[in-house]
């Protein structure tokens, strides 16, 4: 069994070279996991740089630090250049920020007391505008980021609204879903080209959980 050093630092990259001790204690879990993984990263719809991208704006998301370092590394080897990166960081940083404005409307609803229990209706994200009177500054300072971040820049609008979705499954925010799998499909994505991006978004969700687990080794080592 490997050991670890008492240490303060919870995160190393050299920490991440344990994941493949869990496949010791959980073998088939490990293996069909990983199976999915490369599945989802692989060549179909999307290209491979494009959903190394995708990864990228959704490690973002998750915070994972090592999952970071795997897909910028992904993302460069696959020929992404340091402005395309920045640009999926960007698009993953507007849609983190999004969801919490989009989350606003059932804040409106819930001071309000609205609402007929339904906590979520296509219709309440109607509401959002109202945010305009009660922070002028902060909306449309927002707004203007939004529509920066999701603008064709070294990636097309296409690309942005692919990494857009992605992230709104991450974030979880049905709003964002909504509005950005209609201005994808708008932009000329596919149903087989959507589905690619959620389930890259679904490996690195799950996969920043299984990438943490190197931390639960160290901790129970210790």
């Amino acid at each position: 069994m490997t050991t670890t050093t008492k240490t303060d630092s919870l995160y190393k990259k050299e920490y991440f070279g344990r994941i493949f001790e869990l496949k010791k204690y959980a073998p088939e879990a490990f293996e069909t996991f990983f199976k999915f993984n490369d599945q989802a990263l692989a060549e179909g719809k999307l290209s491979v740089k494009l959903k190394e991208l995708i990864a990228v704006a959704v490690a973002h998301i998750t915070g994972c630090p090592y999952c970071i370092d795997l897909h910028v590394g992904n993302a460069k080897k696959n020929d992404s250049s340091k402005e395309e990166v920045a640009e999926a960081i960007f698009v993953a940083t507007a849609l983190k920020a999004g969801s919490a404005l989009a989350h606003g409307v059932n804040g409106l609803n819930a001071y309000d007391g609205n609402g007929d229990g339904e906590f979520y209706k296509a219709s309440y994200f109607s509401r959002l505008p109202e945010f305009a009177k009660l922070d002028e500054e902060s909306f449309k300072t927002f707004v203007k980021f939004d529509g920066t971040a999701l603008k064709a820049g070294k990636l097309s609008v296409k690309e942005k609204e692919l990494i857009a979705v992605a992230s709104a499954h991450t974030t979880g925010c049905a709003y964002c879903i909504d509005l950005h799998t209609k201005n994808a499909k708008k932009e000329g994505a596919t149903l087989e080209e959507i589905s690619e991006a959620i389930f890259v978004a679904v490996a690195l969700k799950a996969g920043s959980a299984i990438a943490h687990s190197v931390n639960a080794l160290n901790a129970y080592d210790n």
